[in-house]
């Protein structure tokens, strides 16, 4: 693949930028929206990813039947354009939080705001604050499935959970949720179709015990890119809800997901110095890619992002403004020379930066505005 960066030979790029080929990123989200289609399960993709509005515009027109988010903050970004159905994929803990909640259902009623809930005693702690207001709010029971970060544990402890909250007023039961996070550590593309099948039977198992007990049907939520298009298929689930498939990253490349040409965002970064035959420096460092080797603290990757047309380069070490990378000594790269960068891990490269740049083939750019950028609360 050309490095997108060619498409605008005229252009003199101020560096380090964060770029997006259009026609890839359209055809993500094309794709994604027809397996889900093709499933028969609704489509919540998750923003924290690209936390730009055109780009959930353009989710929104494939088909998304709103949003997943993480942070409250991110919420109220997106119900200020009008999105009316979001699912806050995280515990309200804390007074401040819960109040925030309820200021955002009193400044858009047409909207409906979701969460999870992960225990008795503050899934009970919420049913009570909800129905002292008079309202009743739709609440997902988290498991979970493997990560071992947020979740009642599968089996008989969720459906004890299940049957309490179905019971409490104040919430409304929407059904099971998980993400297989855990995919992200897989050591073959086999492990993670694994975890994926296990992501989906996990919370259909109990459903089962809690059928006699809860007499509605309950809804049954997978997430995590890698896992989707298994979890996706098995007879019962009724939501996806990947995040990263707009994009894909280095990571994705590593288990097997998809190829380095499907990778929609790039970071374009200059070099600024060749000290040595085999090592030059970069103006990308920690404040642009990130630190991460792998989502969830795993550190499966080599380097901190793939050079396009360089494989044999290895980005070692990162400070904060500076990228160190290894190079063959006989390597053509010359100081000034713009290289291209698919990032380890998308999403917080995208968080660290105020535009994304969206290029297409015949040379058009349009800058996009990351409108949730930094919401972490």
């Amino acid at each position: 693949m050309a490095e997108l960066w060619q498409t605008l030979t005229t252009v003199e790029w101020d560096t380090p930028q964060v770029v997006v080929h259009r026609g890839r990123l359209e055809e993500n989200i094309t794709e994604m929206a027809a397996f889900a289609k093709a499933q028969g399960v609704a489509l919540r993709p998750h923003v924290k990813t690209h936390k730009t509005w055109e780009i959930f515009a353009m989710q929104a027109k494939a088909g998304a039947v709103g949003l997943t988010c993480a942070k409250l903050g991110e919420a109220e970004v997106f119900l200020q354009r009008g999105v009316t159905s979001i699912l806050v994929a995280y515990p309200l803990v804390g007074v401040r939080k819960v109040e925030r909640l309820f200021e955002l259902l009193e400044r858009f009623p047409q909207a409906e705001l979701q969460t999870i809930v992960d225990c008795k005693e503050r899934a009970g702690e919420l049913a009570q604050v909800t129905a002292a207001r008079g309202l009743e709010l739709p609440v997902w029971v988290k498991v979970d499935s493997g990560l071992r970060r947020v979740g009642v544990l599968p089996g008989e402890p969720a459906a004890a959970l299940v049957k309490a909250v179905h019971q409490m007023p104040g919430l409304r039961l929407l059904g099971l949720l998980t993400h297989a996070g855990h995919a992200y550590g897989a050591a073959s593309s086999e492990q993670v179709k694994k975890i994926g099948q296990d992501e989906a039977m996990c919370l259909l198992t109990t459903a089962e015990l809690v059928q006699s007990d809860v007499r509605i049907e309950l809804g049954i939520s997978v997430g995590s890119t890698p896992t989707v298009k298994t979890s996706g298929a098995v007879l019962g689930v009724t939501e996806i809800r990947p995040g990263n498939y707009v994009f894909y990253d280095a990571t994705q490349v590593s288990l097997g997901v998809v190829t380095p040409e499907r990778c929609a965002l790039r970071v374009l970064t200059r070099v600024v110095a060749r000290p040595e035959a085999g090592r030059i420096v970069i103006d990308a460092g920690a404040k642009t890619l990130a630190l991460d080797k792998g989502a969830h603290g795993r550190e499966g990757l080599v380097g901190y992002g793939l050079i396009v047309g360089q494989e044999l380069a290895v980005i070692e070490r990162l400070s904060e403004e500076h990228g160190v990378v290894r190079i063959p000594e006989n390597s053509p790269i010359r100081v000034g020379d713009v290289l291209e960068i698919i990032p380890n891990h998308s999403c917080p490269v995208v968080n660290l930066t105020d535009e994304l740049i969206v290029l297409d083939d015949f040379g058009a750019r349009e800058s996009w505005d990351v409108i949730a950028r930094g919401n972490v609360r």
